[in-house]
């Protein structure tokens, strides 16, 4: 297992897998590696001769210095699981070297950074297209894998890799859940034993919405308002956001389509969860 630190080494590597005609397949992390991470992992090592995997807290997609500061730093335990799954090298570039003193320069995501996590967390897209952009130029990916749970986030960064000309494929991989429904994510590990028992309400009110579209039900407000009422059931659910919007553009319609995507964000205590499912 090749343990990368810099920019330039991590090019350095990659040039030389390249030369030698290797495919090099990359799943972008933050650490705390999960059954989520390790899917996205196999995938890439079944596709790829090569896998790397970037483990790095960005600072950058932080607006809550807290949260930043909470995040899960588990590096011992992220690397066996890496292995474990498949890959062969582990980029974990250090702050400095990722945003050295004076650093200013920073990617504008584009229009699929509007709506949702964008009005809640100003400045969040920022980080996450810029760090996908310095990450994808040091790794030098042929495709980089990213899961469907964070379905915001694979729309920008589609958006980002389009725009910007960036010669890699962009993978989205289907979320990976828990026997009772719950997205896998990092933060889950924060949530008080109550909160866990109560979590898997997201995924409830996401596939009652799912059920009254597949019954015949298009009007966005209604399909809204069946979700909420599901999450209301839950005492120590705070609900954020609980939107329909269309796959490609983000944007919501007054009624729901086969591209229509159902997204939720919902606080508990002080773990915010996300999630989505598509409608059709």
């Amino acid at each position: 297992m090749f343990i990368l630190r810099t920019p330039a080494e991590m090019r350095a590597w990659s040039r030389s897998q390249r030369f030698a005609t290797e495919t090099i397949g990359f799943v972008p992390t933050m650490g705390a590696l999960h059954g989520g991470h390790a899917e996205l992992i196999r995938l890439s090592a079944s596709e790829n001769t090569q896998t790397v995997v970037s483990i790095f807290v960005n600072p950058a997609q932080f607006n809550v210095r807290s949260d930043f500061e909470k995040y899960p730093r588990t590096f011992e335990a992220d690397i066996a699981i890496a292995q474990d799954a498949g890959a062969t090298a582990i980029y974990a570039p250090t702050s400095d070297s990722m945003y050295p003193v004076g650093y200013r320069t920073y990617v504008e995501p584009g229009m699929a950074a509007d709506p949702m996590e964008g009005e809640g967390r100003p400045g969040h897209f920022k980080g996450v297209a810029t760090v996908v952009v310095k990450l994808v130029n040091a790794v030098q990916p042929h495709r980089a894998y990213f899961g469907r749970k964070d379905f915001q986030q694979l729309a920008v960064v589609n958006e980002t890799v389009t725009a910007l000309d960036m010669d890699v494929t962009i993978v989205g991989v289907p979320t990976v859940r828990e026997p009772d429904g719950l997205a896998l994510s990092s933060r889950n590990v924060r949530l008080s034993h109550q909160a866990r028992a109560q979590a898997p309400v997201i995924y409830q009110a996401l596939t009652a919405a799912r059920e009254a579209y597949k019954q015949g039900e298009r009007s966005r407000t209604k399909l809204e308002s069946i979700a909420r009422d599901v999450l209301q059931t839950a005492v120590d659910a705070n609900v954020e956001y609980v939107t329909e919007c269309n796959a490609v553009t983000l944007l919501s319609t007054d009624l729901a389509s086969e591209n229509s995507v159902m997204c939720i964000a919902c606080w508990f205590d002080d773990v915010r969860l996300i999630d989505n499912i598509a409608l059709s």
